[in-house]
């Protein structure tokens, strides 16, 4: 069964070719990229395009934050909180770079 659309979408479809908004259109002729998982593969992108990493990324950079913070601090009980923090951090880290590389 169609879609209750797909009459509307086809007129809208055809319209846009014969205004020519298919035209010179910058992949045109070229093959399509590769794709690794095509399954997800617009999930991929999308994440990517908006500027999403996989965890184990967005843990190094916490985990480099706090070295810094470590580094710039020098109240001990302040220390120890951040050295506390950065154990937990680096078991996630490792945790997320094991199951990344699945």
């Amino acid at each position: 069964m169609d879609h209750p659309l797909i009459d509307l979408i086809n007129a809208r479809i055809e319209k846009a070719e014969d205004d020519g908004a298919f035209d010179n259109l910058s992949g045109a002729g070229k093959p399509l990229p590769h794709v690794d998982d095509p399954e997800n593969a617009l999930v991929n992108r999308l994440v990517q395009e908006s500027g999403g990493v996989p965890e184990f990324v967005s843990l190094s950079r916490t985990l480099a934050g706090l070295r810094q913070q470590l580094v710039d601090t020098g109240d001990r009980t302040r220390r120890q909180d951040i050295m506390k923090e950065m154990s937990m951090l680096e078991a996630r880290l490792d945790l997320a770079r094991k199951a990344h590389g699945k």
